[in-house]
């Protein structure tokens, strides 16, 4: 395919790309912002194209794959750690009432929280909370992964359970 022919086709899918990334974004500026991104991606990239049938699903897991990783640079852009001794990460809003303190947990009731698990499941969600991967904890603590990964949502459900009381 000539650069010509792939220009066109990518031109062609204009609309379809603006639509898709309107969904992922729901914000028309940043679906624009996605769009650019993508096109410019495909063209720096289209000597890496090698199947001439399946260029919309290429130029498609081209513009997922820049929304996933936008997305994941500002959430660890908004992500900080509240104190060393803390080991889990608290995600800023930009809300005004995020600040008062009627409406939040202190990180120490949390944490208090945390520590009343009963140690099956507060063992595996502290070490999640501290980025260890599933993998990474089920063969720390010996246990299969399955086992780590229920214990950890039912870690999640009972502190939801006990905090929104």
């Amino acid at each position: 395919m000539t650069a010509i022919e792939f220009s066109e086709q990518l031109l062609n899918m204009e609309q379809s790309l603006q639509k898709y990334a309107y969904r992922l974004t729901l914000d028309n500026a940043d679906s624009r912002d996605l769009v650019q991104e993508t096109f410019l991606k495909a063209i720096l990239n289209r000597d890496k194209f090698v199947d001439n049938g399946f260029l919309k699903a290429w130029i498609f897991t081209i513009m997922r794959n820049t929304f996933i990783n936008r997305y994941r640079h500002n959430a660890l852009q908004n992500a900080y750690c509240d104190r060393p001794e803390e080991s889990f990460k608290i995600i800023q809003t930009k809300s005004p009432d995020s600040e008062n303190p009627d409406s939040v947990y202190s990180v120490i009731e949390i944490s208090q929280k945390i520590e009343q698990l009963k140690e099956n499941f507060r063992v595996p969600f502290k070490m999640y909370i501290a980025g260890f991967r599933y993998r990474e904890i089920a063969d720390k603590i010996n246990l299969n992964i399955g086992t780590v990964k229920s214990r950890i949502f039912l870690a999640r459900k009972i502190l939801m359970s006990q905090l929104s009381m």
